[in-house]
């Protein structure tokens, strides 16, 4: 491996349309952690909270309210990971981070933004066509 290969595995690229979704800070530094961290062929990655917190400067409670909502936004899926300890016993191991790909994201965003032009649209001609009478 060259010097330039060698320095392109130590970067990531952070995709420009991560701004367009209204994300707060701690979502987008949380995010792009975890796009560091992510296996760029299975677009998972294991990081723990603590791990997460330390590389940004965040609680591990704070992390976990960030992740929540990167979840209900669309953007990671996780998955509860097991291991078994040297005494037998099955543990809880890391979340399984899950990156998924943000142009669903960004469609899933703009069908919404249609449907409610839609509905507005929809609302605004029943209006014309039964204008409410006014109270004598």
């Amino acid at each position: 491996m060259n010097e330039t290969q060698t320095r392109l595995r130590r970067q990531f690229v952070l995709p420009n349309e991560i701004f367009d979704l209204g994300l707060s800070g701690g979502e987008i530094l949380v995010y792009a952690f975890l796009i560091r961290c992510e296996d760029r062929e299975t677009y998972t990655c294991y990081p723990s909270y603590d791990t997460i917190g330390a590389a940004v400067g965040m609680s591990r409670n704070t992390v976990g309210k960030y992740v929540s909502l990167l979840e209900r936004k669309g953007l990671i899926e996780t998955e509860p990971t097991f291991f078994t300890s040297k005494d037998g016993k099955k543990r809880n191991g890391n979340l399984l981070f899950r990156i998924l790909p943000i142009r669903d994201v960004i469609d899933a965003r703009f069908q919404r933004v249609l449907r409610k032009a839609d509905t507005a649209r929809r609302l605004q001609e029943y209006d014309r066509k039964h204008p409410r009478k006014e109270a004598t």
